[in-house]
């Protein structure tokens, strides 16, 4: 009967938790790099590093972070929490209770840029800071990537906070 009573209880575990919780965790490691490095990268929850650095940031938020180096432009970046393939999983298998879990916790979602890799422009060169994909490629300016994820960064962090323009509006002077 004991051996009945511990089967029951691990399926119910396996059957009321979603897959991505026990998977992917609520949070995830995410990298943070500049080139040139020695940015100051700092979150909207405060979290600060300077780069190239990586801190754990939770999967359900999505954030700005704020990149300021001497003699550089200073950027803001939105960081976009998406929905992943979890969530499609968790549908299809029929794990609708998973599918719960998994949302509550965040766990279903990833950020977006990530890793985040922005070149940055020097002062008064008129360049714009771009984002760098893995092998150090241009994949978008920075502007081009705030504007595609302004309407859903805004909606959890709202349009003051995801407002970027104002974020960035105090240039590092160089010495």
């Amino acid at each position: 009967m004991k051996k009945y009573y511990t089967a029951l209880a691990a399926i119910a575990a396996v059957g009321l938790s979603g897959c991505a919780t026990v998977v992917n965790g609520p949070n995830l490691d995410y990298a943070i790099d500049t080139t040139p490095g020695g940015a100051e990268a700092t979150f909207l929850d405060g979290r600060s590093c300077t780069t190239p650095c990586e801190l754990v940031m939770p999967r359900k938020t999505s954030s700005r972070v704020d990149i300021v180096r001497e003699g550089y432009e200073p950027t803001s970046v939105l960081v976009w929490s998406k929905t992943g393939a979890a969530t499609i999983g968790n549908v299809l298998m029929g794990g609708a209770i998973g599918a719960v879990v998994d949302g509550s916790n965040g766990s279903d979602r990833f950020l977006s840029p990530r890793p985040l890799i922005v070149r940055l422009a020097p002062l008064g060169s008129g360049e714009e800071a771009v984002l760098l994909d893995k092998k150090g490629e241009v994949s978008m300016t920075v502007a081009e990537h705030n504007a595609e994820a302004y309407e859903k960064v805004a909606k959890q962090i709202g349009d003051a906070a995801a407002d970027v323009p104002m974020a960035a509006s105090v240039a590092v002077e160089a010495d």
